[in-house]
C-alpha cells in the first residue's frame, strides 16, 4: 500500500497497518459500504465497534471480554443497585430513561480505554487508532475520573500533596488496578466495588503490615480494625446532591450539583465483611438526593434512607505521615474527623444512622 497522506493519518497511521488490528478492513470492524463515494461509504457505519464486543474483540481475547461483560466499567451494575435500592420497582422505568440519557455514556467498551479517550476530554484517538495495551493514565483513567480521584492522586487540591505512591513511586493507575480487575474477574464484584476481594489491597505490596516482622506497633495495634486511609488518608472531595435534566434549549441531557468541597470524615464500616472487618473507615458525601431524578418523575427515591448518603470511600491521597497519625490523640477523641450526628444534614439523619459516630474513640492518657 502506498505511503499515508498527511490527512489520512488523523484516523489511522503507518504502525496501525502493519499491525494485528491492522489487517482487518475498516467495513469488517465498523461496517459501512465498499464505495469511493464518501456518503456511500458511510451508510450505517459505526464508530464505536468494540462496543459489540463479542463480535470484534471476543474473536481473540474471549476470556477478556466474557469477564468485562459484567464488569463495573462495562454494565454501571453498582449506580443500578445502589439507586434502585433507594427506590420501588415500579419506579424503575423512569429510572432507567434518566440512566439513559445522562450515566451510560460512561461506561466503557474495550476503545474506550484502548483505542480512544473518552468523550469528557474532547474524545480522539490515543495514537493513530493503533490499540493500546496499557491505557495511559491521564488520557483515559484520570480523564473520567478526574474531579476526585485524579485530582487527589495528581495533587490538584490547594495546598494538599499528591498520593505518595504518585509523588514519590511516579506509579501509574495500572500499577495497582491490574487488567483483571478492571475486565471484572471477581464474580462478587459485579454489583459492588466493595464487594469480595480488595482489588488491589495495600497489603499486597505493604506484606509486613501487622506481621510479626512489622516494626511500626499502630499497625498491629490497628490492623483489622482501621483501614489503612483513616490513618494514611487527607483531606478529599464530597460533593452535594446531583440533579439531572434535559435541556430546553438544546434538548441534551445535563446534570448539575449543588457544590463540592473537601472533606476528611471517620466512620462506622456500613460493609463490614470478611474481607473488609473494619470498625472504621473513612466516608465521603455522595451526589444523591432524594430528587435527584425529579425531572423524570415525582418521588422516584421513596427509600432514599435505606442507604448513607456519606459513603465508604478510599481516597487516592495517601501520605506516609498525616494529621491524624502523628499523635494517639490526634485522632482518639478528636471530634472534628469523625461523622458525628452535627455534621449531618438533618434530613439525613436517618439515612446515615448505622454509621454516625456517637461515641468517639477515648482520649490515650499520657500522650
Amino acid at each position: 500500500m502506498a505511503p499515508l497522506e498527511p490527512w489520512e493519518r488523523v484516523l489511522i497511521s503507518d504502525d496501525f497497518l502493519t499491525s494485528t488490528h491492522g489487517s482487518a478492513s475498516c467495513i469488517d470492524c465498523h461496517g459501512g459500504q465498499a464505495s469511493s463515494e464518501k456518503e456511500i461509504a458511510h451508510e450505517g457505519i459505526v464508530a464505536d465497534p468494540t462496543i459489540d464486543m463479542d463480535r470484534l474483540c471476543g474473536t481473540c481475547h474471549k476470556d477478556i471480554v466474557d469477564q468485562s461483560a459484567d464488569s463495573l466499567h462495562t454494565s454501571l451494575n453498582g449506580y443500578y443497585v445502589s439507586i434502585y435500592s433507594r427506590s420501588v420497582p415500579e419506579n424503575h422505568p423512569a429510572i432507567d430513561e434518566a440512566f439513559g440519557n445522562h450515566c451510560l455514556s460512561c461506561h466503557t467498551s474495550c476503545g474506550d480505554c484502548h483505542i480512544s479517550q473518552p468523550d469528557s476530554v474532547g474524545g480522539g484517538f490515543l495514537d493513530g487508532h493503533n490499540f493500546v495495551k496499557s491505557p495511559p493514565m491521564t488520557r483515559t483513567c484520570t480523564a473520567c475520573h478526574g474531579s476526585r480521584v485524579g485530582a487527589e492522586y495528581l495533587g490538584k487540591n490547594e495546598d494538599i500533596p499528591g498520593d505518595v505512591h504518585f509523588r514519590i513511586g511516579r506509579m501509574k493507575c495500572t500499577d495497582c488496578h491490574t487488567g483483571p480487575e478492571m475486565h471484572g474477574t471477581d464474580p462478587e464484584m459485579v454489583y459492588h466495588r466493595y464487594a469480595g476481594d480488595q482489588q488491589p489491597a495495600c497489603e499486597d505490596c505493604h506484606t509486613e503490615i501487622g506481621s510479626d516482622s512489622d516494626t511500626i506497633s499502630q499497625h498491629a495495634i490497628h490492623t483489622g480494625k482501621l483501614s489503612c486511609q483513616v490513618c494514611h488518608s487527607v483531606e478529599y472531595t464530597s460533593c452535594d446532591g446531583c440533579h439531572v435534566a434535559i435541556s430546553e434549549k438544546s434538548g441534551n441531557p445535563f446534570y448539575k450539583t449543588d457544590g463540592d468541597y473537601l472533606t476528611f470524615y471517620i466512620a462506622k464500616n456500613s460493609r463490614v465483611s470478611e474481607e473488609r472487618p473494619y470498625e472504621y473507615v473513612t466516608v465521603r458525601h455522595i451526589p444523591v438526593a432524594v430528587d435527584s431524578f425529579e425531572f423524570y418523575g415525582e418521588d422516584l427515591l421513596p427509600n432514599f434512607n435505606l442507604l448513607p448518603t456519606w459513603a465508604s470511600a478510599t481516597p487516592h491521597n495517601i501520605q506516609r505521615i498525616t494529621p491524624q497519625n502523628q499523635s494517639c490523640n490526634n485522632c482518639h477523641g478528636n471530634s472534628e474527623i469523625f461523622l458525628t450526628a452535627d455534621k449531618v444534614n438533618s434530613d439525613e439523619l436517618e439515612a446515615n444512622a448505622g454509621i454516625i459516630v456517637d461515641e468517639l474513640p477515648p482520649l490515650i492518657s499520657g500522650q
